[in-house]
């Protein structure tokens, strides 16, 4: 293969916050803040990988990195053999942080082969939205990340007989997210252990009862965004994984911020009602203590995107930061 017969694609794939208080594994929102890829194909087998950002150093840069897996994956389900591939990645989002790394490397590596397939000089296939959503579920074990991360904006995710699904929502334009990061990590695996088997009925109906509230909330009704984001389900068992967010937390919802943990944290999201009340709450956590880097967000309303280009394209030339 020449380069002037490789193929190359970009990608952009948004962070996400999953749950969002009451929505437990089922609610997940995209946020304007993402990574970046650019995979080009090349005529020797094999996968090479070069990062910048967060995970340089850090994370595999070979065949056993997860685009690239995921990748794999998708030509295996389809019974094509994958082409030999080099991907330049720009990472933003951190990893560890419950702002959906995994899930977007996973979504990002899915993108990668559904460009490279559709652009197939033979045999081209173009995969729908339920193609895409099924692969990325396949890996991750369930939908509400990579859902939100694969088609933007606010998303149901459930499990239905036929596979996974999804329905995607508008967000109130009044919805102001605020992410707080911390330095630390907190383990997805070790926080979804402390998560009992079986919650008391009262709980479960004070959580319906909110997740319902929320999708109100965020679609028409932001002043409802406090009440909304009670949870009584998870949070407060795995609090105990991750002390500093649950103080923090707290601290936030007594001053009568919608503070939540996002994903399986360690993470804060506050789902502010308007731009100047993430400011406030941003304030707050500084003089709360620790070492939070507060992350002022929109809404990514577009998911997931993949677009042809030249093979000799770079990420310097996008603009990416």
């Amino acid at each position: 293969m020449s380069q002037s017969e490789a193929r190359a694609v970009r990608v952009h794939v948004p962070a996400t916050s999953a749950n969002l208080g009451p929505g437990f594994d089922t609610l997940g929102l995209a946020l304007a803040y993402g990574d970046e890829l650019v995979a080009v194909t090349r005529e020797e087998p094999g996968a090479s990988v070069r990062v910048t950002g967060v995970g340089e150093g850090t994370v595999p840069t070979d065949a056993s990195n997860l685009v690239v897996r995921s990748a794999a994956h998708v030509y295996a389900r389809l019974g094509r053999a994958m082409p030999g591939i080099d991907i330049q990645a720009h990472n933003r989002i951190p990893h560890g942080r419950g702002m959906g790394s995994s899930g977007s490397a996973i979504v990002a590596g899915v993108m990668i082969a559904a460009g490279l397939l559709e652009s197939d000089p033979e045999f081209p296939i173009e995969l729908s939205e339920d193609d895409l959503l099924g692969y990325a579920t396949e890996l991750e074990g369930h939908p509400d990340n990579v859902a939100p991360a694969l088609f933007g904006g606010l998303t149901i995710a459930w499990t239905a007989p036929t596979g996974p699904r999804f329905k995607r929502l508008l967000v109130h334009r009044g919805v102001s997210p605020l992410v707080l990061v911390p330095e630390f990590e907190v383990s997805t695996a070790h926080a979804r252990s402390l998560q009992p088997a079986h919650v008391p009925y009262e709980d479960a109906v004070f959580n319906l009862s909110r997740s319902s509230l929320l999708i109100a909330a965020l679609t028409q009704s932001p002043e409802l965004l406090f009440e909304a984001t009670e949870d009584r389900l998870h949070q407060n068992y795995r609090a105990e994984a991750m002390p500093q967010t649950r103080d923090l937390v707290r601290a936030l919802r007594d001053a009568g911020h919608a503070a939540v943990v996002s994903g399986a944290g360690p993470s804060i999201m506050v789902l502010a009602g308007d731009p100047g009340e993430r400011l406030a709450a941003a304030d707050l956590a500084a003089a709360h203590g620790g070492d939070w880097t507060p992350l002022i967000l929109a809404v990514d309303i577009l998911g997931a995107t993949v677009e042809a280009v030249p093979a000799d394209a770079t990420l310097s030339s996008s603009g990416t930061e």
